[in-house]
């Protein structure tokens, strides 16, 4: 079934030393894969619980190591090339064993010029620890525009590490970004893990003094079900979903939504018949049809909502490009401005591919610049 082959391309990635970076969410109108227990026990959830630890710093680099000139690719005056796209996953699963697409390796090292403090507790909830790995430019002069990025894992697995990849990046470019960790469906059903993103970025704001950062401009990213969770965040009213993790007092507003492959509407039929779904809302949709409703973001999107920056594949075999599609055009009906990078022949997950995660960046970098007041000044512009 479609999970199925969702979780034999993931497998021939970790075979090549490249581990999933997003989890499943729900597809169709949006259908949704079933993930069994035993497929779920292969990929063990992270444990936001672990005893704290202090903030860790990099180890430093050897003497006379070369100045870090920060991302390639922020100062390119023109996005790289739309990559070439394939007519089935199975299709990119076998590029990818021929080493014909190039992956990003996700253990990626601190780079120069980056200090992370890693493992910041950003809320404790029911005795909870949520942590945060928080990336910033060793000089940079402030105030940073803030990054939040939400991990994906069907709300059941996943973990904060596996964003290194854009937070040092950014840190680089003169941002502040943090990864989060947040609630999985084991530890608190709907809305928990909305709570807890949004708790994120209180703490980001609450806290904004002391890290050099800039409290007006704060933007989310996320992929797949962290994806559907920057959109929570983003379009729902501010004392919505607030929970119990503190700085009541804060605003949980951002200025900006990046969303890769997250799904919109959990209200099709078959993700009404989801175990997934079911297991991050606590309910089937016979038992509580309206939480279906209440948990997607199309509920609450509204002409008052932040830009949003929309990247998905074609081919994506776990959250249909529909639901991107449907996204931007209700974006474009509320007159709300958007960008929407739509990858011709590319499946879920698809910017651990080195061509596709570039371009992304690039847009990413533009979409801030023109959204987020104090970011960096590239070479373009232009996010659309």
């Amino acid at each position: 079934m479609i999970y199925e082959k969702h979780r034999l391309l993931l497998t021939l990635l970790v075979a090549l030393t490249f581990s999933v970076l997003l989890g499943c969410t729900p597809k169709d109108t949006p259908p949704a894969p079933r993930e069994t227990p035993e497929a779920l026990a292969e990929q063990p959830a992270e444990a936001p619980e672990q005893p704290d630890t202090p903030p860790a710093e990099p180890a430093s680099e050897p003497a006379g190591a070369p100045a870090v000139e920060g991302d390639p690719v922020a100062s390119m005056e023109e996005p790289s090339p739309m990559p070439k796209g394939y007519a089935s996953t199975t299709e990119v699963m076998t590029a990818i064993a021929k080493n014909e697409v190039e992956l990003l390796d996700e253990n990626v090292p601190v780079p120069e010029g980056v200090k992370e403090l890693a493992g910041i507790e950003y809320c404790n909830v029911d005795g909870i620890s949520l942590k945060l790995d928080l990336a910033l430019p060793e000089t940079a002069e402030g105030p940073l525009p803030g990054l939040i990025f939400i991990h994906g894992g069907a709300w059941v697995s996943g973990e904060r590490k596996v964003y290194h990849l854009y937070t040092y990046k950014f840190a680089q470019e003169g941002y502040a970004a943090a990864t989060i960790s947040y609630r999985l469906a084991n530890q608190g059903k709907f809305p928990a893990a909305i709570e807890d993103a949004k708790c994120a970025v209180r703490w980001m704001r609450a806290h904004a003094a002391e890290y050099g950062i800039d409290p007006g401009n704060i933007a989310v990213i996320g992929g797949s079900a962290g994806g559907h969770l920057a959109m929570m965040v983003g379009y729902s009213d501010d004392a919505e979903f607030k929970g119990a993790g503190g700085y009541d007092d804060v605003s949980s507003a951002v200025q900006a939504v990046v969303n890769f492959y997250g799904p919109y509407d959990l209200t099709a039929d078959i993700a009404k018949e989801s175990g997934d779904v079911k297991d991050f809302l606590g309910a089937t949709y016979q038992e509580n049809p309206d939480i279906y409703l209440e948990a997607s973001p199309m509920h609450y999107l509204d002409e008052g909502d932040p830009p949003t920056l929309i990247f998905h594949g074609t081919i994506d075999d776990v959250v249909p490009v529909d639901q991107s599609d449907r996204l931007a055009a209700r974006l474009e009906e509320l007159g709300i401005p958007h960008g929407y990078q739509r990858f011709e022949g590319w499946p879920h997950t698809m910017d651990l591919a080195k061509a596709v995660n570039e371009r992304c960046r690039w847009f990413m970098y533009r979409f801030f610049e023109e959204h987020l007041a104090s970011a960096p000044a590239m070479a373009g512009s232009s996010a659309q």
